[in-house]
């Protein structure tokens, strides 16, 4: 299963995902400089250097055989076509908030359902944010009521796992009778991929050779 992590700049998606994943992640972190101030703002982010400028990737085994494949992506807005790219055959998205700027989910949410996806909220509880009961989060955040809400430490191990086993039993939930998650393509490639001599750009009949090339 692929599943997307997202949210705003600075909530904790990188830490997420290294915490949670059973392989070396795959990391494009880049320093934060004075030229990238104006545009991300680092305000109550104490210690944030680094910033995501592609995606990062984990994997992670879940009893009965359920793998799931993490593709965490920047939060900040310049990078949302990266963002759509990244979501393609995704069949669901865990969004990470802050309860220190609840705000700012509401922009990657708003795509999430655009792209169609299920999804999970998990708020990365950070020391200095201020706590809030779940039920006064929901309604912050206007959400569905099958729309599963749950309080994480992204830094700690069983506490994201209890946020993606959230989201992958809203995402089983939701699937029709009989569908097979894996079936959706993890990569996100063309489902005509499928095909191991792959799509034939020139619709020509395979029973009918090539012509030879020219010789020079």
């Amino acid at each position: 299963m692929k599943l997307v992590v997202a949210g705003p700049f600075g909530v904790g998606k990188t830490t997420l995902i290294r915490t949670l994943s059973e392989i070396p992640t795959l990391h494009t972190e880049e320093a934060m400089t004075e030229t990238g101030a104006p545009v991300d703002d680092v305000a109550g982010l104490t210690g944030k250097s680094t910033t995501t400028v592609a995606v990062d990737f984990g994997r992670l085994t879940l009893p009965g055989q359920v793998v799931l494949y993490m593709f965490g992506t920047p939060g900040q807005r310049r990078f949302f076509p990266l963002w759509q790219d990244i979501a393609r055959g995704a069949v669901g998205a865990l969004v990470l908030a802050d309860t220190r700027r609840l705000a700012d989910s509401f922009e990657i949410m708003d795509m999430v359902e655009e792209q169609g996806l299920p999804y999970a909220v998990a708020v990365n509880c950070f020391p200095d944010a201020p706590v809030h009961p779940p039920d006064v989060l929901r309604a912050h955040l206007d959400l569905h009521a099958s729309t599963p809400l749950v309080l994480c430490d992204a830094r700690e191990r069983d506490s994201g796992l209890d946020a993606l086993i959230a989201l992958t039993e809203h995402v089983l939930h939701g699937l029709p009778a009989g569908t097979d998650p894996a079936g959706s393509d993890p990569a996100g490639t063309d489902p005509d991929a499928s095909d191991p001599a792959g799509p034939d750009p020139a619709g020509s009949d395979p029973a009918v050779p090539d012509p030879a090339p020219e010789q020079p």
